[in-house]
């Protein structure tokens, strides 16, 4: 299941991998930023950006540390960070596959993890948390940003809804249990809040034939409760749009 899981990512990211160079959410997003200023980094650190995608995180802290490696699962996506390190004049942006629940890093390495808008799709979220735990020096940070859902019912909802549009989504987490997770790490958490996005419609689910176009509204029109407070649709008047939440956790490593 796991392997079938790790699978289901590397298609969907390789298949679409050049859309997440310019992909706002991605490359502009308000939590790209708030992860910079929540860590401070350091001249002499030493950074994993895990679940790299297009390179965003990792160029990101590149002029604000020693090195970056920017690691990913899908070799197209790697691809991607390679092209854009001369021209970004990024040398110290080190560009590896590695497996964020397995990574090939030894123990104490690095001074800050980062992660974001990726552990959705991780099999196992809970050995992302050890791995990171594991190969950061004592008081190194870990600083993660993810889509989250509510609690319960309705975080199924937004669960599925994503999962229609994108086969590789696993599971967003709810706040709640991000945080368990970093207790059990075992981290500190030292910062955590959330923020939301709206997202237009169109472009969200541009990449599927208007029929499941036609499914993913369906589902949009017919949230109800706590789903539909958590989504916001706005309908009435086009664009389309909808809301996420992401959730940004910064723990320090016991």
């Amino acid at each position: 299941m796991v392997d079938e899981i790790k699978a289901a990512v590397q298609r969907e990211f390789g298949a679409n991998a050049s859309a997440y160079v310019t992909s706002a959410t991605h490359a502009k997003g308000a939590s790209l930023e708030r992860l910079l200023a929540l860590t401070a980094p350091q001249p002499d650190w030493a950074v994993l950006d895990i679940a790299t995608g297009a390179g965003h995180t990792a160029f990101l802290f590149a002029p604000h540390v020693r090195q970056v490696w920017a690691t990913d699962i899908t070799p197209e996506m790697l691809e991607q960070v390679r092209r854009q390190v001369p021209e970004r004049k990024a040398g110290n942006v080190t560009v590896e596959i590695a497996d964020a629940e397995q990574l090939p890093y030894g123990d104490g390495t690095f001074d800050l993890v980062t992660c974001r808008i990726a552990p959705h799709h991780f099999a196992a979220p809970e050995r992302f948390v050890c791995e990171a735990a594991r190969v950061l020096k004592p008081g190194g940070l870990l600083a993660v940003v993810d889509n989250i859902v509510p609690h319960g019912v309705a975080g199924d909802y937004v669960n599925a809804f994503e999962k229609l549009r994108d086969p590789s989504h696993v599971r967003c987490l709810s706040m709640e249990e991000w945080q368990a997770l970093f207790g059990k790490g075992p981290f500190v958490v030292e910062h955590a809040e959330t923020l939301y996005k709206r997202v237009e419609f169109s472009t969200w689910a541009a990449r599927h034939s208007d029929i499941m176009q036609r499914y993913l509204l369906a589902m949009l029109q017919q949230a109800a409760g706590e789903a539909a407070e958590f989504l916001q649709p706005r309908l009435a008047d086009p664009p389309v749009t909808f809301r996420l939440w992401e959730g940004i956790l910064v723990g320090r490593r016991a």
